[in-house]
């Protein structure tokens, strides 16, 4: 029978930030069907005009309380690249790894406490402590995990103040690199925990599929998080991360107050599916088991699926981590101060994947090191537009369903991009 349907979702929760699901239908024929982004917008790059090269990573920072370190490392690339700043192999790996900290705490965060709920069917991990007490335990000491890997290498667990332009304000010691490798050895049976009873609940993620647009940064060998070329999964051309503004297209919608994104198609992906589509020949070996286990094929067009991706990633990130904690101890941490420029005008941009997917810092700076413009292009705003693709392709096959349902559906939908739309309207 034909139906009408009226959903009104205000807000979508157990995500970051404020967005809203507008579904009407009548006698089954589609009248509107939206995802809204009504969050007032925060005005960072006006924030940095007239502020120094030095202070720049230090106020974007503030973006995001989830993703602080990629934005902070984003803007420093930026600015060493803009004022001509070459870094040691040293800062470099110890960068990457810092950033291996913020993969972790961030997804096992989303797979553990947002996402896991509506694989269990119940409204909040706090049920989850009763029907699942040794998972939780598990993703607690992830979690935990990642938040003291943070704190250890960028000064504290959020907003990060040991990250210089041209190196550190602090180094690790050994010793506690040391420890930080016993600690990852020993989060992997937890990893494997999560991991397993993701895949014992997979099948109630949904089996839609969608032909879509995926990009992320590449680079040849590695499952890269921070450094390579802007790559999609529709054009074999790979373009430098400072030609960025013609990937993300960005232009405004009417119904959101984040700019929207296009490329080859009306929207793209970016995140950690994205990711695995693009760049899982070169995950590490456990990783590429647990993608195996967990049955994570490429190319995948699921957006559900993006959430599994997140449980590869936190196993990959962790074996990358010890490599690089191997690699740095064979070197021996250098004492060394940050590099300074020799302050002249000139612009740079700095790109990495950050948790939810790639993310673009761009300045301009004056003779004097003074910012003059920015432009900031986050992860969730490259994926609003495919989120509503996602309905508007979703709710014709959904309908004939019971209303709930489809709301549920597509609140899963939402929540299984990890988007930070705080971050998005910035």
């Amino acid at each position: 029978m034909p139906k009408t349907i009226d959903i009104d979702v205000h807000h979508v929760t157990r995500i970051e930030g404020h967005g809203n699901i507008r579904i009407q239908a009548v006698d089954g024929k589609v009248n509107k069907v939206e995802w809204q982004v009504p969050e007032a917008p925060r005005f960072f790059e006006a924030m940095l005009r007239g502020r120094s090269w030095q202070e720049v990573q230090t106020v974007v920072s503030r973006i995001c309380g989830i993703c602080s370190f990629a934005h902070s490392l984003a803007a420093i690339k930026a600015v060493e690249s803009a004022l001509g700043i070459e870094i040691s192999e040293q800062t470099d790996r110890l960068r990457m790894l810092a950033f291996g900290g913020e993969q972790l705490e961030s997804h096992i965060l989303h797979i553990g406490y947002l996402v896991a709920p509506d694989l269990v069917g119940v409204s909040s991990v706090v049920s989850l402590v009763k029907s699942h007490p040794e998972v939780v335990a598990a993703v607690i000491r992830a979690h935990r995990l990642g938040n003291e890997w943070m704190e250890l290498l960028g000064g504290r667990r959020t907003h990060p103040v040991s990250f210089r332009p041209g190196g550190f304000g602090k180094l690790p010691k050994e010793s506690e690199l040391k420890e930080l490798t016993g600690r990852l050895e020993q989060i992997v049976p937890d990893l494997s925990l999560i991991a397993q009873t993701v895949a014992a609940l997979a099948s109630r993620l949904p089996a839609f599929d969608r032909p879509t647009e995926y990009v992320a940064l590449v680079e040849p060998g590695v499952y890269t998080f921070y450094h390579g070329m802007i790559g999609s999964t529709d054009a074999p051309e790979r373009l430098p991360v400072d030609r960025f503004e013609q990937v993300a297209n960005e232009y405004l919608s009417p119904q959101s107050t984040a700019k929207w994104t296009r490329w080859h198609r009306d929207s793209y992906a970016v995140g950690a599916l994205a990711r695995f589509n693009l760049n899982h020949s070169h995950l590490h070996p456990l990783a590429t088991r647990t993608g195996t286990m967990l049955g994570l094929k490429p190319p995948c067009c699921n957006p559900y699926m993006n959430s599994v991706a997140q449980v590869v990633e936190a196993v990959e990130v962790v074996e990358a981590g010890m490599e690089q904690i191997d690699a740095l101890l064979t070197c021996g941490i250098k004492s060394e101060a940050p590099r300074k420029p020799k302050l002249q005008a000139g612009s740079g941009v700095g790109a990495v994947e950050a948790p939810r997917g790639t993310l673009f810092h761009k300045y301009a700076f004056d003779g004097n090191g003074i910012c003059t413009t920015a432009n900031i292009c986050i992860p969730t705003n490259q994926n609003h537009a495919n989120i509503q693709k996602d309905f508007e392709a979703m709710l014709p096959i959904v309908i004939d369903r019971d209303e709930t349902e489809i709301r549920l559906l597509l609140e899963m939908l939402v929540r299984a991009y990890d988007p930070c739309v705080s971050c998005s309207t910035h």
